[in-house]
């Protein structure tokens, strides 16, 4: 809590806040972010080898290798959460897991599997996006502005 908050409460508050000041467990920042970089990063390694492979094996180029890379990435992620081991990943590196690409395969397929009690029309189908379906719109619609600002600048600002 911020300090000038603190000042503000009343003599009561304070003592239990310098209480649970005393008491909260003090987290590893610097460890966390280390394995966050670590296990973020070996995600996007992950990535490149599978880009690799799409360009070597099946003659994509590296602008048509990125859809199948996704694609492939997102399944490996819904694999893994499916089995439980992306949720254990997720604990271990905390952010690192949340590489936009697995963390939306991760957020898609978790609501699915905690809503599949529910059926598969009215559980599943209709709770599977809730978490990731805002994060497509809002996607699609800055995706949008950029390239209307990008058609703008090439047309009219001689770019």
């Amino acid at each position: 809590m911020a300090d000038k908050k603190k000042k503000n409460l009343p003599p009561e508050a304070q003592t239990y806040q310098a209480f649970q000041d005393q008491r909260e467990v003090k987290r590893p920042l610097l460890k966390n972010c280390i394995k966050a970089f670590f296990v973020g990063g070996l995600i996007c390694v992950i990535g490149q080898v599978i880009t690799t492979f799409y360009i070597y094996f099946f003659n994509f180029t590296e602008q048509t290798a990125g859809s199948p890379t996704v694609s492939t990435l997102i399944f490996i992620t819904m694999l893994l959460t499916g089995f439980g081991i992306y949720d254990r990943i997720g604990q271990f590196s905390g952010a690192g897991s949340a590489v936009p690409v697995t963390g939306f395969g991760n957020a898609v397929i978790s609501s699915a599997i905690e809503y599949r009690t529910e059926g598969f029309i009215l559980g599943v189908g209709s709770n599977m996006l809730k978490l990731a379906g805002p994060v497509i719109v809002y996607g699609v619609f800055s995706a949008f502005v950029i390239a209307l600002l990008k058609t703008i600048l090439t047309n009219w600002g001689g770019l």
